[in-house]
């Protein structure tokens, strides 16, 4: 009885982990271009920019359709102590059938960046941080 009871726990577990475990989440990327199938080229969490400035794109990923019109983009530049500081906010058209898409920014500045993403609603959609440095 002990036997079967232990298999079963296992089973369950091992079921648990692997099918229901995985959950797909909206994202925020940052690359160097988006392919036609909507997967980033070149992506990485730190960007070399020259002096006058360099672009990226911010390419967002979501498991369902954004079923907006607009997002925004919050940039933050994070200073010597840590606090995010308000930079700008970026304003984007999209179709409410959309669940991928992508905006090229440019950046002049270099540092330590987060940002943040919303739905034409103000609903927080993802986040991440990047970081731009001069080459």
């Amino acid at each position: 009885m002990k036997k079967l009871f232990f298999i079963t726990a296992l089973l369950s577990v091992i079921f648990l982990s692997g099918t229901y475990c995985e959950v797909k989440s909206q994202s925020i990327q940052f690359c160097e271009d988006v392919d036609s199938e909507g997967m980033p080229v070149s992506e990485s969490t730190v960007f070399n920019i020259s002096s006058k400035g360099g672009y990226l794109k911010f390419l967002v990923r979501l498991p369902y359709k954004i079923s907006t019109s607009s997002v925004s983009y919050v940039i933050y530049k994070i200073d010597g102590d840590g606090n995010e500081n308000y930079e700008s906010t970026i304003y984007q058209d999209v179709e409410g059938s959309w669940s991928w898409f992508w905006k090229e920014v440019t950046f002049y500045d270099s540092g330590v960046y987060n940002i943040a993403v919303y739905d034409g609603d103000n609903n927080y959609l993802t986040s991440g941080q990047i970081s731009i440095q001069y080459y």
